[in-house]
Formats: C-alpha cells, sequence, structure tokens
C-alpha cells in the first residue's frame, strides 16, 4: 500500500513552482576536496540562477562570509574536513548576523544517524548523500531559499504586531492544521526539516527507532473557542513541557500542526527513557501556572510505534499511525466523558454542570493520575 503526505507534497510542489521563477542565488560551497569544488560551480553555475563561490575549509568559509558585502542566499557544507568539521561550522555562521534563517544543504557521504541528526539540531535544512544528482540539488536549493523567504517575512508580520498582544492575536491567523513554527524549545525542528530529517534517517533504515504522539487533549474546540494568541502559546508552552519532560530521552520532535507534536526516539533505552503521561502533564501544567493560563489543559499521549522500515514509505506510515493512535485517545476519552454525562433533563442547569464536570473529572483522572490538579478535595 503506497503512503504519502499530502500537506507535505502539497507544499512542496508549491515551493517546486516558485523555484522555476527564482532570482539568483548567491551559494557559498565548502569542501575539502578539490574536485568536488570544482563540479559544484561548473553544474550549478549552467543552470544559471547559481552564483557559487568555493572554500577548501572552515576557517576560509569564515573568512569568506565575514568578508562578503550581501549575505549568500545558501550553504553547501561537507561534514567530515580536517579541522573544524562541516558542522561545527554550519554553528558558527548560524551566530553571525543575517544567517539565523540561511539554508544550509549538508553534503556528505556520511550517513550515519549520529552525523545526520547532530546536523539537523545544528539548523541543517537538508541533508544530501554523495554521490547526488545535480538537479534534485538545484531544486533543493531554491525550494529551501523560498522556504526561508517566507519564513522571514511571517516573522517580520509577528514583530511589527508585537507591542499589541490583541492586534497580533487578530492578524496572525492560522488554521488549526497548520504546523505552526515552535520556536524555544531544543531539539525541535520545524515540519519541512523535521520531514527531512526523517527522510534521510529511513535511508538508514530506523531498525532501533520509535515514534510517539503528543496531542493538546480537545486542542479543535479549545482553537476555536480561544484566541489565536492563546491557541499558539499553548501549544508553544506544550513544546516547552516536552522538552523539559523528555530530556533523558534525547529526542527530536516537532509540531505537526492540529495540536499534535511527534517525538522520535533512537535505540531502546532512550525510548524507554520516555516520561508517563502523569509526568508530561505535572511539567505542562507547571508552565501555565507561571504563565497564569487555564488549568484545564492537559496533554494525551499515544503509543509509541515502531519506525523498523527499510523505506521511506514505512517510516512516514509510521509517522501517521502515531498521530493516528493519539487521535483515537482523545476520541473515545470525548465520547466516554458524553456517554457518561447523560443528564436528566429535569435538574437544574447548576446541577447539569456539576455532573458534568465530575464526570470529566473522573475521566481525567483515570487519564493523568493521582496527582492531577482535578482531583477534588
Amino acid at each position: 500500500m503506497k503512503h504519502s503526505n499530502p500537506g507535505r507534497e502539497k507544499f512542496q510542489r508549491k515551493l517546486e513552482h516558485r523555484a522555476q521563477k527564482q532570482k539568483m542565488l548567491k551559494v557559498l560551497a565548502v569542501d575539502d576536496e578539490q574536485s568536488i569544488l570544482e563540479l559544484l560551480q561548473t553544474a550549478l553555475a549552467a543552470f544559471g540562477n547559481c552564483d557559487v563561490s568555493v572554500a577548501d575549509s572552515a576557517s576560509s568559509a569564515l573568512e569568506i562570509v565575514k568578508a562578503s558585502d550581501t549575505p549568500f542566499d545558501c550553504l553547501l557544507l561537507d561534514i567530515q574536513m580536517p579541522g573544524t568539521s562541516g558542522i561545527e561550522l554550519l554553528k558558527k555562521i548560524r551566530s553571525l548576523p543575517d544567517y539565523s534563517e540561511t539554508p544550509a544543504i549538508m553534503l556528505t557521504a556520511m550517513s550515519d544517524r549520529k552525523y545526520v541528526e547532530e546536523a539537523f539540531l545544528e539548523g541543517a535544512s537538508d541533508y544530501i548523500t554523495k554521490p547526488f544528482d545535480f538537479l534534485d540539488l538545484r531544486n533543493r536549493m531554491s525550494a529551501a531559499h523560498l522556504l526561508k523567504q517566507e519564513r522571514i517575512e511571517a516573522r517580520r508580520n509577528l514583530n511589527s504586531a508585537k507591542c499589541l498582544r490583541e492586534e497580533l492575536d487578530h492578524n496572525q491567523k492560522f488554521s488549526f492544521e497548520d504546523p505552526l513554527s515552535i520556536h524555544g524549545p531544543n531539539r525541535i525542528l520545524q515540519y519541512v526539516e523535521f520531514d527531512n530529517y526523517i527522510d534521510q534517517l529511513s535511508r538508514g533504515r530506523l531498525f532501533d527507532s520509535s515514534v510517539t504522539a503528543v496531542k493538546l487533549l480537545d486542542a479543535e474546540n479549545y482553537y476555536h473557542l480561544s484566541s489565536f494568541g492563546d491557541f499558539r502559546r499553548a501549544v508553544s508552552d506544550l513544546g516547552r513541557a516536552i522538552e523539559i519532560a523528555t530530556k533523558d530521552a534525547a529526542p527530536v520532535f516537532s509540531y505537526r500542526g492540529s495540536g499534535a507534536f511527534l517525538i522520535v526516539t533512537h535505540g531502546r533505552s532512550r525510548t524507554g527513557a520516555l516520561p508517563s503521561k502523569e509526568r508530561l502533564n505535572q511539567v505542562f501544567k507547571a508552565i501555565l501556572g507561571r504563565r497564569g493560563a487555564s488549568g484545564q489543559l492537559h496533554a494525551l499521549m499515544g503509543k509509541r510505534v515502531s519506525m523498523r522500515s527499510i523505506s521511506r514509505a514505512g517510516a512516514f506510515a509510521a509517522m501517521a499511525k502515531a498521530l493516528e493512535n493519539v487521535n483515537r485517545q482523545e476520541l473515545e476519552l470525548i465520547d466516554g466523558v458524553n456517554s457518561l454525562s447523560v443528564l436528566n433533563e429535569e435538574l437544574e442547569p447548576v446541577q447539569q454542570e456539576t455532573v458534568r464536570k465530575r464526570v470529566y473529572e473522573r475521566v481525567m483522572l483515570e487519564l493523568v493520575g493521582e496527582e492531577s490538579c482535578l482531583t477534588r478535595k
């Protein structure tokens, strides 16, 4: 059976279509092999929209970047170089003004998960193993650059309205399904980078990896009842809670829209170090409390799904199954509340609300355990 990711594929087609009209890209390629640099410079220049500069070491690359009058639009970095590696170079470049969002594509023969994970967590946009197809590389470069421009524009709009939260919440509209950019937590990847990360790992066969979904309970209802800003902040708080609660598991995670996150862990020991749903909710509630937000928000944690895959389709199917698991858990919980709270029409409204609350507390107690603040004294 064929598995796909329609949302990502539609977004990717949009970027590729716009890439055909892309202006000249200013590119810096860094590799200690002169033959690779010559190949990149010749092949990419032949496409007509790439102005390629080259460097054979990290130190030379930094000098070129700092001396350039205008920032580079895209970085092509080899990982394994004498002295400073491509990943260490990327970290240094990311700290420079104008380079926090610059697309960085790792070009390397190294496909070990350790290097893939480290590269993406340091800010890589994509990862291509040698030998590579130049047409595919050019398309990925253009798409990454367009994605950068869209994110910069979105951030500019966000910052321009920061002084007035009401204006911000009104203007920054988004759909419930939109994969919002969550900034702040460590080890979190944005939507496209996370897909690229999984895509690269799937080529190395994910025999010991697992994926777990975490979701804001009744997220869609909360989205419709709250402001855009409140929903965004609740999602950000849950991302921060995941970061803190899963520290021992050292996962990579991403917000996927619809109130849900995906958490990927590698190896039995790391996967076993994932927190219980009770622990996750304790941390989540502490974060909400410090912000003075609603204490009625809760997180669901789905069953772990093995990513024992030898294909990209299999890896993405596992991710879809993890989301399906947590969505089913949410539906069963909400259906349970509705079926248990069939009220006598003769009860007064206040009595009806009391019954609803008690039923909800009962179900939530089963969900999050004795430590829940819903426990009635």
